[in-house]
């Protein structure tokens, strides 16, 4: 989960920030570790459990606990970086055969507890139905029939400044806060984890969602490049990869765009359309509204203050026709719709909004006359259950105890964008630059019909415009869920989000 708020001149972890960005406030992380522990580091802690998935047995070790981090240059602790680690013992396969996938999120500023406590681990959350609401306090947790760990060892880690991971005392964290900075240190954290553990001779694998997307493209030409460490398989979920394509901005019309399919699936998923587009599967409705976006509204917005009255007026009625959103409204918006106003309008008829990470949970308006929603009401509906459980199950299940708040969203702002000033970070270059150079790398793109926070169209015009050579791209594929940014909450998906992952290993590893 956890995905930045769309605009690039600020970039925090998430809407429950938009205040404090607007504002222009920063908030710096305070709990850098300040005692002995600054020279002697924590030893990892090891634990031995059992699950049964699809029938077979797998026991596995849990490491949990801290990699400590030095200076290139004077070998000085500079920073501790928390992990959790599950590795199978009866896999039958040497460790020279067996895969290993390090995991992680987004943000900036976000822990991997989504994808640890919600999708691949061996553990997950209990949620309160099949769609993937929370329950009421107190929460559990169970055995996650739908973990990774039948084909992959799995690290789970959580970037400096998230979860428990900290600079040392006197280390300035802004050295760990920034596109660059970020892809040195997981990246380092990467290379020691396979050589303190053996795992050079691995296959390798990693998994990150939403702006974790963003590092692991930058990580496939960072460990290459710096290490020579060649990936076999990258798994994006609710990817982001091109930063233009999501920053509702004047002088930027591609959002407008690449979020209207996302709008149409969910105005259907409300029963806002007409019947023959309620109808629709998200696929064909998907099809149908990209081709509109594509080509007459494309067209329209390239044309700017041009486009004849005929013309606005034929986009005024096809917008609604696509978002269920009056025409008085599209039209008194200039026919961009963008995606705040997209959140309280669909439903203001209702009095709610929609999710921002899934449209397909709603709630209710707190600030009617505001632009932007005050809240999320799908982040809203699993923070505390995610929190809660995490807490809960290091302590007893992994045995592991740390005094610190665990920082399962912190701010990291400000975060460098150095190499992209006076334009949009844009990593599609570097993924398929790393694609290009090593001709086996395969690619997994996950995508929800119902993510207002990375919409789908956003990763298929990544896709489409990589530029990879005829025989590279079939080794990128592009899978699609009922749900939203976090599509593993739906027990719908659950299945089919593990059987993909299973057969995406398969064929990288051929």
């Amino acid at each position: 989960m956890k995905f930045i708020y769309p605009t690039l001149a600020i970039l925090l972890a998430a809407t429950v920030f938009a205040q404090a960005q607007k504002r222009d406030v920063s908030i710096t992380v305070k709990d850098s570790v300040s005692d002995k522990r600054d020279t002697v580091p924590d030893k990892p802690v090891i634990t031995y459990h059992n699950i049964t998935v699809d029938g077979k047995s797998i026991s596995y070790k849990a490491t949990t606990g801290y990699m400590p981090m030095r200076d290139s240059k004077d070998d000085k602790l500079i920073a501790k970086i928390f992990y959790v680690a599950y590795t199978a013992t009866n896999s039958g396969q040497p460790k020279e055969k067996r895969p290993v996938t390090f995991v992680f999120n987004g943000g900036p500023g976000s822990a991997s507890i989504w994808l640890h406590m919600g999708a691949i681990s061996p553990v997950r959350v209990k949620f309160a139905d099949d769609k993937g609401d929370a329950p009421g306090a107190p929460y559990e947790y169970g055995d996650n029939p739908y973990t990774w760990l039948g084909f992959t060892d799995l690290v789970f880690i959580d970037p400096v400044s998230t979860g428990y991971s900290r600079a040392y005392k006197g280390v300035d964290v802004n050295q760990f806060h920034g596109y660059n900075e970020d892809l040195m240190s997981v990246g380092d954290f990467i290379r020691l984890y396979i050589t303190k553990n053996e795992r050079w001779a691995s296959p390798k694998f990693i998994a990150g969602e939403s702006y974790g997307t963003t590092r692991a493209a930058g990580l496939s030409g960072y460990l290459a490049d710096r290490y020579n460490i060649y990936l076999n398989g990258i798994t994006l979920i609710s990817s982001v990869l091109n930063f233009q394509l999501i920053d509702f901005k004047n002088g930027n019309d591609m959002p407008y765009i690449y979020f209207l399919p996302t709008y149409a699936n969910t105005a259907a998923y409300y029963k806002k359309l007409s019947p023959e587009l309620n109808s629709m599967s998200p696929a064909e409705l998907t099809k149908k509204s990209e081709q509109f976006a594509n080509g007459t509204y494309s067209y329209f917005l390239s044309l700017g203050d041009q486009a004849s009255p005929d013309l606005a007026n034929r986009v005024a009625d096809s917008l609604h026709y696509f978002t269920g959103i009056p025409v008085d409204y599209i039209k008194r918006a200039n026919e961009r719709i963008t995606d705040g106003r997209f959140f309280k309008e669909v439903l203001r008829d209702e009095g709610k909004i929609i999710g921002r990470y899934d449209s397909r949970f709603s709630g209710e308006d707190l600030d009617d006359a505001g632009e932007y929603p005050s809240y999320d009401p799908s982040d809203a509906n699993l923070s505390g259950l995610f929190v809660g459980v995490f807490n809960a199950y290091v302590r007893k299940e992994l045995n592991y105890r740390n005094d610190i708040p665990y920082e399962a969203l912190t701010n990291v702002w400000p975060w460098s964008f150095k190499q992209s000033e006076n334009s949009y970070l844009d990593v599609s270059e570097t993924l398929r630059s790393a694609m290009t150079q090593n001709p086996h790398l395969k690619v997994n793109m996950v995508a929800g019909y119902y993510d207002l926070a990375t919409p789908l169209f956003n990763a298929e015009y990544v896709v489409s415009h990589l530029g990879l050579r005829p025989d590279l791209k079939n080794n990128i594929i592009i899978n699609y869920y009922k749900a939203g940014h976090m599509v593993y909450v739906s027990k719908e998906t659950d299945s089919k989000f593990k059987t993909d992952a299973e057969e995406f290993y398969k064929n990288a590893l051929k």
